[in-house]
């Protein structure tokens, strides 16, 4: 029992790791109407797919399958009735395993007798091309996309933006579509916007969204400093705190300064006067003549010399 479990689910590791290994094969680029771009080991000039490993493991793509028929969609086919109407991919080439991050090329509208990367898929290049790619199971839809109308030697390939129609000097059969060129910013500019349309626009709206800001800013602070304003009047001080705490100390130095009249300076002058004159007189200092006071020498030993 333990080795029936065991093998079960070896069977589905197995099986999903190969599942998970097939959704890495994606369709890349598309050529269908092929009069002067790549030719075959013949020298004939063949509409063509390539796939691409987005992975970093190897992947054998034998006994996948190609096909353009839309019928195949028909969830009510079998797999076998699915099959019948694609193309597989023939065993027996070594490009078929493919390496992580690799490219590989198939002909289309081709012989298969012609060698493995040739496939009978039929193309109208007249017409848009719907082109799919199936696991080996026949039932497994692992990529697909729709091919419009192509110029001749031009492509549709999957690039950073999604699918498009690159020019037939930049088709790019057996490399990565993205190709990295150092450019300038100037230059990348440019490019990109030739007429400074772009530009112009990114400039304008800084501006205005800067005046934006300071209208907000302004307002906000007008407003703050009205309201500051009635609050204070309100309040019946205008002036503000900072008067209102200095004017006691002002009202009180200056109601000091009223309350002492001039008056009572005269009368503290008139008092020492007397007092010194009173001080002379107990000291003999003055002589006896009536109404007329006389100061005489009063001598002391305090400057005699020693």
């Amino acid at each position: 029992m333990k080795r029936i479990l065991l093998s079960l689910t070896v069977l589905f590791s197995t099986t999903m790791m190969f599942a998970q290994g097939a959704k890495n094969i994606k369709i890349n680029e598309v050529l269908t109407n092929n009069t002067a771009s790549l030719q075959d080991e013949f020298g004939v000039h063949l509409p063509w797919v390539e796939l691409s490993n987005v992975s970093f493991t190897t992947y054998n793509i034998r006994g996948m399958f190609i096909t353009t028929d839309r019928s195949v969609l028909d969830k009510s086919l079998s797999a076998p009735e699915r099959i019948a109407k694609m193309c597989i991919i023939p065993n027996g080439d070594e490009r078929t395993s493919m390496t992580g991050r690799s490219h590989l090329l198939l002909f289309l509208n081709s012989n298969p007798a012609k060698g493995a990367m040739h496939l009978s898929v039929p193309v109208d290049t007249l017409k848009p091309v719907w082109i799919a790619l199936y696991d080996g199971n026949g039932v497994d839809l692992i990529d697909s996309i729709t091919v419009p109308v192509l110029d001749e030697n031009k492509s549709y390939a999957k690039t950073k933006k999604g699918w498009d129609v690159k020019p037939s000097e930049a088709v790019t059969p057996g490399i990565s579509n993205i190709i990295e060129v150092n450019e300038s910013r100037i230059a990348e500019l440019k490019r990109d916007d030739p007429y400074g349309l772009g530009i112009t626009l990114l400039s304008m709206g800084i501006v205005f969204a800067c005046l934006a800001l300071l209208y907000v800013f302004f307002s906000i602070l007008g407003k703050f400093m009205v309201k500051k304003r009635n609050e204070k009047k309100k309040s019946g001080d205008p002036d503000g705190w900072v008067k209102k705490a200095r004017m006691p100390v002002a009202a009180k130095d200056s109601k000091m300064k009223l309350d002492k009249s001039p008056k009572e300076d005269d009368m503290d002058v008139y008092m020492a006067v007397i007092g010194m004159a009173l001080k002379e007189y107990l000291d003999n200092i003055h002589d006896e003549e009536s109404g007329i006071i006389t100061i005489r020498p009063h001598h002391t030993m305090w400057n005699n010399d020693l």
